[in-house]
């Protein structure tokens, strides 16, 4: 029936990795709807691409995408929601650990265990290092939060309302930003702070100003020129076939009212923590 809050029909599929398989394989009783459908799309979140069988979800998405057509001329049904507001522009700019490097979590294991020397946060608040042996930790960012708990030294960044910006939404569309305030105090924007610091490192960044950053990435990325358009995408192989985890999918977000550090320092979304979160941990009941 309606959705209540949608307002329109809502059918359960499944709750797991295997309604997916019966999907992509056609045995789902949804497999003929999507067959007839003009225009089929699916968006897979990071909640279930985040878990240790990830990549088997990744692989299950890329069947179904394939088995009824969701990539096509003029169509492109094939999705991933994100949790992290900068991720699309990070993974279009190459921004993923090299031959043999580390994922994020890959790092913060090392560090703890006297791996690695330096660990660099560039805003990486959802992250909490244990300081290892010898582990010097950076922390770059503006509202001090979990990243800036362990660190040696802090480089106080700009929030987004403080300097100009360049974003790729879900779509792949880029867009721009303007500064609505300056940052306070020492605070820098943050190209400024990475582009002084290779001046100190001996090796400094092939850029002087905000216009010649933006050349560097529009050559690392052809579409980061193309402002406000949303080209199309290269359809290949991807994710790794696999047998998944039956566990059931579950939300990655227990709060809905504080998923960033500038939500995590607002009183009014404390606010509303208290008022909507805490009421429905203690009954057991979902919260909106």
């Amino acid at each position: 029936g309606p959705d209540p809050e949608l307002g329109f029909p809502v059918r359960r599929l499944g709750d797991g990795p295997d309604a997916l398989a019966e999907i992509a394989s056609g045995r789902h009783e949804f497999a003929r709807d999507i067959e007839r459908a003009e225009r089929p799309m699916i968006v897979l979140g990071m909640g279930a691409l985040a878990r240790p069988d990830g990549a088997a979800i990744l692989a299950l998405g890329h069947r179904i995408a394939e088995r009824y057509g969701l990539v096509r001329d003029g169509w492109n049904g094939f999705n991933v929601l994100h949790t992290a507001a900068a991720r699309v522009a990070g993974l279009d700019l190459g921004l993923v650990p090299g031959e043999g490097g580390m994922d994020a979590a890959g790092m913060v294991r090392a560090a703890g265990a006297g791996g690695i020397d330096v660990l660099y946060l560039l805003g990486a608040d959802e992250l909490d290092p244990e300081p290892g042996p010898g582990a010097f930790i950076v922390y770059q960012g503006h509202h001090g939060d979990r990243g800036a708990r362990r660190a040696d030294v802090i480089l106080p960044g700009a929030a987004w309302t403080e300097k100009p910006g360049t974003y790729v939404n879900t779509e792949g569309r880029v867009q721009r930003a303007r500064r609505a305030v300056f940052p306070p105090g020492d605070a820098r924007e943050d190209w400024r702070i990475l582009r002084a610091l290779s001046t100190v490192l001996g090796a400094p960044l092939p850029y002087d100003d905000l216009a010649a950053l933006r050349r560097r990435m529009a050559g690392l990325c052809p579409h980061f020129a193309r402002v406000d358009e949303a080209p199309p995408a290269e359809w290949g192989a991807f994710g790794a076939p696999a047998a998944p985890d039956p566990t059931p999918f579950v939300s990655p977000i227990g709060n809905y009212y504080m998923t960033d550090p500038i939500s995590r320092a607002s009183e009014t979304m404390a606010q509303c923590a208290r008022a909507f979160v805490a009421p429905a941990r203690r009954t057991g009941a979902g919260g909106g």
